[in-house]
């Protein structure tokens, strides 16, 4: 693992120091991109618009574009604007996790202590434990400021999950939402039925990412010349009014519905 961030987390008037490290990885087969006439490959390059030459990393600078003329940014610059948030993720507030919707969570990250912060780490670790709450801090990370939130994960590692900004979700309003009508109470009950049989404790290790898994398998038999024939899947159905109380009849003894516990 490559630290993204090098910093602390301020616990009131205690520096954590730590680093960040990203907690997740792809699944997803690395597909490249090539030419259908000649199956070459498809390189992408940096290129000045008007020589049409291509440009080295090391020459390359951002800027933003003010009054039709642009103002260029240093390496520094980016640190003057927060000083106080490049490298210290204060945490401002402590919430109840389960009131942060799930619409605002982003991206996981480690956090590893570093040396002289090891019991700061734990002593944290163990009071959101038994507190039953997260910490809520800003911090800027990669030239932008992010919401963190801090809790606990496994019991023995402080995990750092990115959140959206509020105004970065979007107004569904313009979306066409059903009215509020209550539901029949038959239908309910029915419906209640089928989520209590289906009801077990979350097992992140039952689900597998088998896209990829079939894909590969449809790779390897065009590797060896073989025509690959597969079951399509079925059109979804539209404009045809639904038999709710028959679909959920029908739900509940389905075999593969599980029984309750």
């Amino acid at each position: 693992m490559k630290a993204i961030w090098n910093g602390a987390i301020g616990f009131g008037l205690v520096n954590i120091p730590v680093k960040i490290y990203s907690a997740t990885e792809t699944s997803k087969l690395d597909l490249d991109m090539l030419d259908k006439s000649d199956f070459s490959n498809i390189k992408f390059k940096r290129v000045n618009e008007k020589t049409g030459k291509e440009v080295q990393w090391k020459n390359i600078v951002k800027a933003y574009l003010m009054e039709d003329k642009y103002v260029v940014l240093e390496d520094e610059d980016y640190d003057k604007a927060l000083p106080e948030k490049t490298k210290i993720l204060s945490i401002e507030h402590f919430v109840k996790e389960s009131e942060v919707d799930s619409v605002y969570f982003e991206m996981p990250y480690f956090l590893e202590p570093q040396k002289n912060g090891e019991n700061a780490y734990r002593l944290l670790i163990k009071a959101l434990q038994e507190t039953k709450m997260a910490g809520i801090g800003t911090f800027v990370l990669r030239e932008s400021e992010a919401i963190g939130m801090i809790r606990p994960y496994n019991d023995e590692i402080l995990v750092l999950n990115r959140l959206r900004f509020n105004q970065e979700i979007r107004d569904y309003k313009e979306l066409k939402i059903p009215a509020k009508k209550a539901p029949k109470p038959a239908e309910l009950k029915m419906a209640k039925s089928l989520i209590s049989q289906l009801s077990e404790t979350f097992d992140p290790s039952v689900y597998k990412d088998t896209y990829s898994e079939a894909l590969l398998k449809i790779i390897k038999q065009k590797a060896k010349g073989k025509n690959v024939k597969t079951k399509k899947a079925e059109p979804v159905k539209e404009g045809k009014v639904i038999d709710l109380m028959a679909q959920l009849k029908a739900s509940l003894q389905n075999p593969k519905s599980k029984n309750a516990s």
